[in-house]
């Protein structure tokens, strides 16, 4: 489906936007991001790593990964989709958060349970019954500890709703363009940097490759420890097979992470995502938006923009996040903007793989050594200093509330 948060719009053929809002956040979580973060490492190959090709609905429905829930008990569970339940709203329709047994997957009382998240879809929704589908298709068969959990499901009559386990720090989104308490560290940068590239990577290694199509900032979602999980395959596509080098599609994703080979001739590749990547990991570096309309001229679309400070260490200071203020490692800050612009290359064939992009994402986990960007190092070396470093006003906004922000990113579709 799409986004599962936010104002998102889809038109065909043409750009449209879509930023949703962030993802299944608590109304209670604390945003303040931990000063040492490990990555907790994953082994082993998922339980579905070859999906069975076309699958009728009657299939996909049936899966037994997936519980079919009745509209009541959704009901219940939300306390019959009250307004204080809310968790967000987009083009979809809505977001609510809800609580159910662990065990039977029955209604609970809130507070008591899991905690998940519903997404109930607008029957006149941009969002329809195909991408429903697909979503329950995809996240019926894959798992991952880096792909959001789809517990369920509910169609009966026109309701179409989806539950999902709830994210509780929301999504990227939130967390990078959103003034709080507390900016992201980089340290929780490279972590959700390296969990959404496993994910990719697992996506597109899969014995039967899968191309997500719609990787940006807020379709990433945070759990209580900010590991990164990939939501809303609404979108997906199984990639090419045999001979093919390319799946030819209606072109749709959102404006601004799009590859612009895809945009240009609808050929989609995981070479597509790969792109996405480097402009979601660019929006970790500079805490910028891919597409900022209240910016002027060049400083609008932020690859454009950012590009010629990406290979110049002496210059790269001028676009990273002035809200990390300075702290972070040089070199792993230079690494990463390389790899970023590695993944931007206008060649889909010169772009690595998210492989081989998450293999040297890790590399940079805690470097041995790594210099400090710091307020010391800002004294002595004017050359590094950032001269944009100040202390940004910041308005407190509750880490839980997903509510969309207010405006839109352009879609493709």
């Amino acid at each position: 489906m799409g986004n599962c948060f936010g104002s998102s719009a889809r038109v065909d053929a043409t750009l449209s936007t879509a930023s949703e809002a962030s993802k299944f956040p608590s109304k209670t979580s604390n945003s303040s991001a931990p000063s040492s973060i490990s990555i907790p490492p994953y082994s082993g190959k998922n339980s579905a790593e070859s999906l069975p090709t076309p699958r009728s609905e009657a299939e996909i429905l049936s899966s037994p990964n997936v519980k079919a829930f009745s509209f009541n008990e959704l009901r219940n569970a939300t306390r019959n989709f009250r307004p204080d339940s809310l968790l967000g709203e987009g083009g979809f329709g809505y977001v609510f958060k809800g609580w159910i047994d662990e065990h039977t997957l029955s209604a609970a009382k809130p507070g008591s349970g899991l905690v998940i998240a519903v997404k109930k879809l607008k029957p006149e929704g941009f969002q329809g019954h195909k991408e429903w589908l697909t979503e329950v298709n995809y996240l019926g068969q894959l798992h991952h500890p880096n792909l959001v959990k789809l517990i369920g499901y509910c169609f009966e009559g026109d309701n179409r709703l989806l539950v999902y386990e709830f994210m509780p720090k929301g999504s990227l989104e939130n967390h990078l363009f959103r003034r709080g308490p507390q900016p992201l560290s980089w340290a929780t940068r490279m972590k959700v940097a390296i969990g959404a590239a496993r994910g990719l990577s697992f996506l597109h290694e899969a014995e039967e490759q899968v191309i997500y199509r719609d990787f940006k900032a807020s379709n990433i979602l945070l759990d209580g420890e900010f590991n990164a999980k990939l939501s809303d395959f609404g979108l997906a596509k199984a990639g090419p097979t045999g001979d093919r080098t390319h799946v030819s599609t209606q072109v749709v994703g959102t404006h601004g992470y799009a590859a612009p080979e895809y945009v240009a001739t609808g050929r989609l590749t995981a070479k597509s995502d790969v792109y996405s990547f480097g402009v979601v990991l660019l929006e970790l570096l500079s805490g910028r938006r891919a597409v900022d309309k209240t910016k002027v001229g060049v400083e609008q679309n932020l690859v454009d923009w950012a590009k010629p400070y990406m290979g110049d260490k002496r210059r790269l200071f001028r676009i990273m996040d002035i809200k990390l203020e300075g702290q972070y490692p040089q070199k792993a800050a230079f690494a990463a903007a390389t790899i970023a612009s590695q993944c931007l290359n206008q060649d889909p064939k010169l772009r690595p793989r998210m492989a081989e992009v998450l293999a040297k994402l890790e590399e940079l986990q805690a470097p041995k050594g790594a210099t400090r960007h710091s307020k010391a190092d800002n004294q002595v070396d004017p050359v590094l200093m950032s001269p944009l470093k100040h202390h940004l006003p910041m308005n407190v906004t509750p880490l839980a509330s997903p509510l969309p922000a207010n405006r839109k990113a352009s879609r493709v579709r």
